[in-house]
C-alpha cells in the first residue's frame, strides 16, 4: 500500500512538473530561462527566420542596441532611429538623422516581426537579418563607423568583454558576435497583440466598433491584395505612383532592371498609427494624406503597379467617409502592449 502511495505521488509530481514546463515554455522571461524562443502567435504563420536565442545573448543585444558609443562620435545608437514608443520606427522623422546631424534619404522602417521577413531594407538589398545592422553602423549618415572599429571599441570596453563571455563563452569579441547578439534582441520583437489580433483570435469580449468593422471590410476589398493578413504585407516590391520620375531608384538600385525603378517594399501596416511619416521618404505625415494619395493622387509612372490601374482609372477609389472608416480600422493594428513591453524598453 505504501509503495502504491509513493508511486501515485511520484506520478502526480511528474505531471505537475510537466505542466509547469509547458506553462513556462509559453512565457518569456530573461531571468528564468537560458534558451529563449520566438513564440508564434496563434493567428501567424511559422517564422521564416531561425536563430538560437539565449537570455544572456538577448540582454547583450539590448545593451548594444541602446549604446550610442558604438557610433563614430558616440552620439547615435540604433535606438535613435528605432524608438520603442514608435514600434521601433522613427516617429515624426521623415528620414533618419545620424552622426553630425546628417540626414539620410529614406524613412527608418520599424523593427518588429522581422522573423517573418524574407528580405530587408526598402529595396530588399539584404536577405539575412543578421547583416541588417551593418548598414546602420557603416552608413556615413547613420552611425558612420566600420565593423572593425565597433569590434575594437567593444573589446576595449571595461564592461562588454564580461557580457560577451556570459553570452558566448569567450571574452574575445568579433564582428559576428556583435551582429548575432543584436539579432537575438531584434528578432524577439514580435507585434501580435493589437485590438485586431484579439478580435481575430476571439479573445474575451474584443470586438470592432461599427466604424472599424466597415473599415475592415473596405480594407479587405481595397487594400488586401498588397497588405495581406496577418502580417499586413505581401513582402513584394511595387511602384505606387508617388511621382512620374523616381528621384530614388528603389529596387532598381539592387537589381539594375528598368522595370524595378521606383519600386519599394510593401511595408507592414501593423502599428501604422504610430510609425509615421509614411512612404520610403516619409513624405506623408498623416494617414489621411496617404489615403488621399491612393484615392486621387497617384501618378502615371512607367512602372506603376497594376493594382492601381483598374477599370480605366488610377488609384483606389475611396470616398472621404470611406477613408475615415479605413483609418479607424488601421488604428486597431496598434500594439500598445509592444510599445510598453519592458523587455525591449531601455528602462
Amino acid at each position: 500500500m505504501q509503495r502504491r502511495i509513493i508511486t501515485i505521488f511520484t506520478m502526480l509530481a511528474a505531471i505537475a512538473a510537466l505542466c509547469a514546463f509547458e506553462y513556462s515554455s509559453h512565457r518569456y522571461s530573461v531571468e528564468s530561462r537560458d534558451t529563449l524562443a520566438i513564440v508564434t502567435p496563434a493567428n501567424f504563420p511559422k517564422p521564416l527566420y531561425n536563430i538560437q536565442i539565449t537570455d544572456k545573448g538577448f540582454a547583450l543585444g539590448k545593451t548594444l542596441f541602446y549604446d550610442p558609443g558604438l557610433s563614430v562620435n558616440g552620439s547615435v545608437s540604433c535606438a535613435n532611429c528605432h524608438q520603442a514608443s514608435a514600434a521601433f520606427g522613427n516617429l515624426n522623422s521623415a528620414v533618419s538623422t545620424g552622426v553630425n546631424d546628417c540626414k539620410g534619404t529614406r524613412n527608418a522602417p520599424p523593427l518588429f516581426n522581422m522573423a517573418w521577413q524574407r528580405t530587408y531594407m526598402w529595396d530588399g538589398r539584404l536577405n539575412n537579418m543578421t547583416t541588417v545592422p551593418v548598414n546602420a553602423f557603416t552608413n556615413s549618415c547613420e552611425m558612420g563607423t566600420t565593423m572593425a572599429s565597433v569590434a575594437k571599441e567593444v573589446q576595449q570596453s571595461p564592461v562588454y568583454p564580461d557580457l560577451f563571455a556570459k553570452a558566448f563563452g569567450s571574452r574575445i569579441i568579433t564582428q559576428e558576435k556583435i551582429l548575432n547578439a543584436l539579432t537575438q534582441f531584434t528578432v524577439m520583437i514580435v507585434s501580435a497583440n493589437s485590438k485586431y489580433d484579439r478580435v481575430i483570435r476571439r479573445e474575451g469580449s474584443a470586438a470592432f466598433t461599427p466604424t472599424e468593422q466597415t473599415g475592415y471590410l473596405l480594407f479587405k476589398e481595397k487594400c488586401s491584395s498588397c497588405h495581406i493578413e496577418p502580417l499586413f504585407t505581401d513582402q513584394s516590391y511595387r511602384n505606387n505612383g508617388l511621382e512620374i520620375n523616381s528621384t530614388d531608384r528603389g529596387r532598381d538600385s539592387l537589381t539594375h532592371r528598368k522595370t524595378d525603378i521606383g519600386k519599394f517594399r510593401v511595408p507592414s501596416l501593423r502599428n501604422i498609427e504610430i510609425t509615421g511619416p509614411y512612404m520610403h521618404d516619409g513624405r506623408f505625415y498623416s494617414l489621411k494624406e496617404v489615403l488621399k494619395h491612393y484615392a486621387g493622387g497617384i501618378k502615371q509612372h512607367a512602372n506603376l503597379d497594376k493594382e492601381f490601374q483598374k477599370n480605366g482609372r488610377l488609384g483606389v477609389p475611396l470616398t472621404e467617409e470611406q477613408q475615415v472608416q479605413v483609418i479607424a480600422f488601421l488604428k486597431t493594428l496598434t500594439d500598445v502592449d509592444l510599445i510598453n513591453d519592458r523587455r525591449f524598453n531601455n528602462h
